[in-house]
């Protein structure tokens, strides 16, 4: 069990979830902000960040975007963490006449792209995915190359890079990375459980992910689907810290949509607080993830 504060962190959006699973979904960047503030009011220390493009609903990487949402969550909450995605643009759909063509829905470029809004916008956190996989309709692509470049921009802006590991041969390359010095002071990691063909989420593989943890590592756990919930609270149980929000899962309950971010935090601040612990403010996050 934690010991200490537990840091929540709201993934408000993401860029798989689509609005016929949800239609309380926030798309456009008034939106996001708005599920943002209000999880946070709701107790999120951390709110997780992408942008989607308001007419097709699908992720984008535009800059117009992630400046408009982020001034829009600054103007209202200054103390709230920001942690903008870097995932996007790794993405490659292999055609089905020459698999060395990209097909339609393919994002992948170079990395000095994916990281162009966190050098802009300088957020205090930013995700850096160390997985290479087949995810939902595409393959996504992460070589330990493009994982240097990224690195080296996103400590350069001075942003704590949150490592997100898929499964265990991520966690080999994270630790490699440490070795050659590419990951710099404590680690801040996220384990991702329930992806298809990625880590299964259950205790026996979170538990196994954990005890091979460089040493020191500050981390957090999460499920997708109606895992999320279970593996929130196992994540808090083993000692770590929760993310929930409606890009893991768009159900408060088994066959009940949620009705927003803020009612998924909620659950999780409740669940948190019956297992006897208690959620970190964001200036105590800052603290234990020595931000600042």
């Amino acid at each position: 069990m934690n010991e200490g504060k537990t840091i929540l962190t709201a993934a408000v959006t993401g860029n798989l979830t689509r609005l016929d699973q949800n239609p309380n979904l926030p798309i456009t960047p008034e939106q996001i902000a708005c599920a943002a503030l209000d999880a946070a009011k709701a107790g999120a220390s951390i709110v997780h960040l992408h942008v989607r493009d308001p007419k097709s609903g699908k992720g984008s990487m535009r800059m117009d975007l992630y400046e408009e949402l982020v001034d829009r969550i600054r103007t209202v909450n200054e103390n709230v963490i920001l942690n903008l995605t870097t995932g996007e643009g790794g993405r490659f759909v292999p055609s089905t006449q020459n698999p060395q063509v990209a097909a339609e829905g393919s994002t992948l470029c170079r990395p000095e792209a994916r990281v162009a809004h966190v050098e802009r916008l300088r957020p205090e956190v930013c995700t850096l995915d160390f997985n290479t996989m087949w995810s939902g309709q595409a393959s996504v692509i992460n070589t330990p190359q493009n994982l240097e470049v990224m690195a080296e921009r996103i400590y350069a802006a001075h942003v704590k890079p949150e490592i997100e590991i898929f499964d265990s041969g991520d966690l080999h390359m994270v630790k490699h990375f440490l070795k050659k010095g590419f990951l710099k002071g404590r680690l801040m990691m996220q384990l991702v459980l329930g992806v298809r063909f990625g880590a299964v989420a259950n205790p026996q593989t979170m538990a196994y992910l954990v005890s091979q943890l460089p040493e020191g590592a500050v981390w957090s756990a999460f499920g997708i689907g109606r895992m999320a919930f279970p593996m929130l609270a196992q994540s808090f149980l083993l000692g770590g810290h929760v993310r929930i929000g409606m890009e893991d899962t768009v159900q408060i309950r088994d066959g009940e949509l949620c009705s927003s971010n803020a009612q998924l935090v909620e659950k999780a601040v409740s669940i948190v607080d019956s297992l006897g612990g208690a959620i970190a403010t964001p200036n105590e996050a800052r603290t234990i993830l020595e931000i600042g």
